[in-house]
């Protein structure tokens, strides 16, 4: 072979690659058409085998048949309209479409003057209007709520103690503390380990039906102050990943101005109830006073994985945490190099994929009504659950059913070791028989089931199936 004049990789057939292609394509559109029949199975061994690099290339029909054989119908199982477990999104017929124009495109969002820059630019405008923030903010796509908590809270950072620490670190200053109640999600903790901010400046207080109380909150910011130490944020949750709970967020906001703290909000599902009818629509009433929000489209508004988004109120700050610019990446007048601002000064990463389109679409081919009558049929469906249980002769909540979650023990004659353990068996059990996914969770110390409703499949038979399936996998424990 000529070494400088490689043949490249494009298929040297491109009529058999555009066959193989279709062939695949209807096979993804059979998949989503037929969700309903693929719940989650597990993996078989021989296929975790098959998963090894091949010695040799395999020719491109095998390769279509190894992912429509062996890698499609071992998902996590979250397109099926009962997998309630955990929080996750279900996706989209665009999303198929957009990823395909996506990976055609093969484009770098970090920077530069193309036409997915401006759309990621709407995308955010979209949703700073949305949340009810000012024209002057700024937002980024990011993997996730993860991601995007690491900036807000750099960017408050930057507030607290200037664009100097960037450079000298947070040695030598005094303490940064940040308040929360206790269903912060974990995230939290990661972002400020690592910003060196350290999770013994993190003060949590126990949360209510409201969140945690401001007035504790007050008591542990002005008794900081006085041991000299620097509150720098307080953080919000709008929809909790535990019971769906939501934080009084204008009395978070009140107590954040009051003390001049940043406010950030966590909403990573349950800001998507701005879009939802009442009364769901008031839980995240507030949310509009945040200095920063994040949330996920992936989750609750449910485009393909990943894709989340941080908004900041100040771009000014956001900006300064961030922005930093090697000579290779001079902006340009005019030319590719142009295209001012780049997203890259915004976040933490340069090389960025693209999330923008697949969010595009949604909106362009479903529009918010629609998307938030799903939604909002997702919080009615976990009401129906938790009426269901509760009308179910020895079922209990372990809490009010308050947004998309419904969390509840299948027989409350047990002791509770008796529940916890019941409840840990029925989950595993109704997975592995394809029926129902439900997660499990600790509340008031009895791991109870946890079904967390973001599917825009799931309908009220799906509901109540479920429930049965609970109630007759107890009986079958109660007379084994």
């Amino acid at each position: 072979m000529d070494k400088e004049n490689h043949p490249g990789l494009d298929p040297q057939d491109w009529d058999e690659y555009r066959a193989q292609a279709h062939a695949l394509l209807d096979a993804c559109i059979d998949r989503l058409t037929e969700a309903r029949e693929h719940p989650w199975v597990p993996v078989p061994p021989e296929i975790q085998a098959g998963y090894a690099i091949p010695s040799a290339p395999l020719p491109l029909d095998t390769l279509r048949e190894t992912l429509v054989s062996q890698v499609m119908p071992y998902s996590t199982g979250n397109t099926h309209p009962r997998f309630f477990g955990w929080v996750h999104g279900t996706g989209l017929a665009t999303g198929l479409l957009s990823e395909m124009v996506a990976a055609t495109m093969n484009s770098n969002l970090g920077g530069r003057d193309h036409g997915l820059n401006y759309m990621e630019r709407e995308v955010i405008a979209w949703a700073r209007d949305t949340f009810g923030f000012p024209k002057t903010a700024s937002g980024l796509l990011v993997a996730g709520t993860s991601q995007a908590t690491v900036i807000a809270m750099a960017a408050a950072r930057i507030r607290a103690l200037g664009t100097e620490v960037r450079k000298k670190g947070i040695h030598g200053t005094p303490p940064l503390t940040i308040y929360s109640g206790a269903a912060a999600h974990n995230a939290l903790r990661k972002a400020i380990e690592l910003l060196g901010i350290g999770t013994d400046h993190l003060r949590l207080v126990p949360d209510g039906e409201n969140g945690p109380d401001p007035k504790e909150l007050e008591r542990l910011i002005l008794a900081d102050k006085a041991n000299g130490l620097m509150p720098m944020a307080l953080v919000a949750t709008a929809g909790s990943v535990d019971l769906g709970r939501f934080d009084n967020l204008n009395a978070m906001a009140d107590l954040a101005a009051k003390h001049g703290l940043w406010l950030h909000i966590d909403g990573a599902f349950g800001a998507w109830t701005r879009l939802a009818d009442e009364p769901w629509r008031s839980l995240s009433n507030g949310i509009e006073r945040a200095d920063s929000v994040a949330c996920d489209f992936h989750k609750w508004m449910y485009v393909p994985y990943d894709c989340g988004l941080i908004l900041i109120r100040d771009e000014a700050e956001h900006r300064a945490a961030f922005a930093a610019r090697p000579s290779y990446l001079a902006a340009q007048d005019q030319g590719l190099g142009g295209g001012e601002p780049w997203f890259c000064d915004y976040g933490i990463d340069l090389s960025r994929g693209n999330r923008a389109l697949k969010i595009w679409s949604a909106l362009a081919h479903y529009g918010s009504e629609r998307l938030g009558a799903a939604i909002t049929a997702n919080c009615a469906q976990a009401a129906l659950m938790g009426k269901l249980v509760s009308t179910t002769p020895d079922m209990a909540l372990a809490a009010p059913v308050v947004s998309n979650l419904c969390s509840f023990s299948a027989d409350t004659t047990l002791s509770v070791p008796g529940q916890s353990e019941l409840n840990t068996r029925i989950a595993m059990d109704l997975q592995m028989s394809g029926e129902v996914v439900f997660s499990t969770t600790v509340v008031n110390g009895t791991t109870v089931l946890r079904a967390a409703i973001t599917n825009h499949r799931t309908t009220a038979e799906d509901i109540r199936l479920a429930i049965r399936a609970v109630e007759r996998a107890r009986n079958e424990k109660r007379t084994a």
